[in-house]
């Protein structure tokens, strides 16, 4: 591993990531009880070019790190406080009763948020996605999956709609780790999530065909095969799947024949996977 690639060891609001190629701009990882995506988060993000803190929520709650610093704010997977008021529901509460002002104001302006996995079940429970009108309310939900059991699998994963977090993707590869990411909503709110292209990634096979709910392609028995939408301005993203846990090439589960493939072929070998293209689309947005 190169100089460019070592983990960062971060503190509750010190400065850290910093130097040639990194963006102004700093992320905060959301960090607490049972989070436990806070690493691979950071080092995904520092290769992409930008820098980040890793703050434990109780730390932004004493006002011992304010989160206007920031200009990414990213909850991580995990399983926090156990899940044991359903899925982000404790942490979701924690920061809608002592950080919900913050939070507004965070988003209202030119700011981005990313939840994934248990970090979408936070956005969703707090309303951040869909946000239809900035009421809040708490539209969709992420269900146990349909199998009734914790999914750890690969999928692939394509674009639903054209967006920042979006370009230049045709497709990712990564996995999943979660008992309840069965996306659910109203057919009224599905609508508009068409409607408004707020649908940011599905499930679907290998050549890129639907999956038309058929496991495992659709690990979870989501709703046409939704994996991640964004909010109605477009600057939140909530994701089931966890990118930021195959970042590099051999990270994905198949990599020996497709590099045995891509050798045969005259392909050079990558060092990493598709999925960096998502943080790097991050980046891009604050250069």
């Amino acid at each position: 591993m190169n100089a460019a690639h070592t983990p960062l060891t971060t503190f509750p609001g010190k400065d850290t990531a910093s130097g040639p190629g990194l963006v102004e701009e700093k992320a905060l990882i959301m960090s607490g009880f049972g989070i436990n995506s806070e690493m691979e988060t950071q080092e995904v993000l520092l290769r992409a070019g930008m820098g980040s803190d890793i703050v434990h929520i109780n730390d932004l709650i004493d006002g011992r790190t304010k989160l206007r610093h920031y200009r990414l704010m990213v909850f991580p997977g995990g399983f926090s406080y156990g899940d044991d008021t359903g899925a982000g529901n404790a942490f979701a509460n924690r920061v809608r009763n002592n950080l919900w002002n913050d939070v507004k104001e965070f988003i209202e302006g030119d700011n981005l948020v990313l939840g994934i996995c248990n970090g979408f079940q936070i956005l969703a429970n707090l309303g951040l996605v869909p946000a239809f009108d900035r009421g809040f309310a708490r539209d969709i939900a992420l269900m146990p999956n349909r199998k009734g059991v914790l999914e750890c699998r690969f999928v692939t994963l394509k674009p639903a709609a054209a967006n920042l977090w979006t370009k230049g993707i045709e497709r990712i590869c990564c996995p999943v780790a979660h008992g309840e990411g069965n996306f659910t909503c109203s057919p009224d709110t599905l609508c508009r999530l068409r409607k408004q292209e707020m649908i940011a990634f599905t499930y679907c096979r290998e050549d890129l065909s639907p999956a038309n709910g058929e496991y495992p392609y659709n690990p979870n028995g989501s709703v046409e095969d939704i994996a991640g939408i964004v909010s109605a301005d477009g600057r939140v993203l909530g994701l089931m799947p966890h990118p930021e846990r195959a970042m590099e090439f051999v990270n994905l589960y198949d990599w020996p024949l497709r590099k045995e493939q891509m050798i045969r072929d005259g392909m050079v070998v990558p060092d990493e996977s598709l999925n960096m293209q998502l943080f790097r689309n991050i980046v891009d947005y604050f250069r």
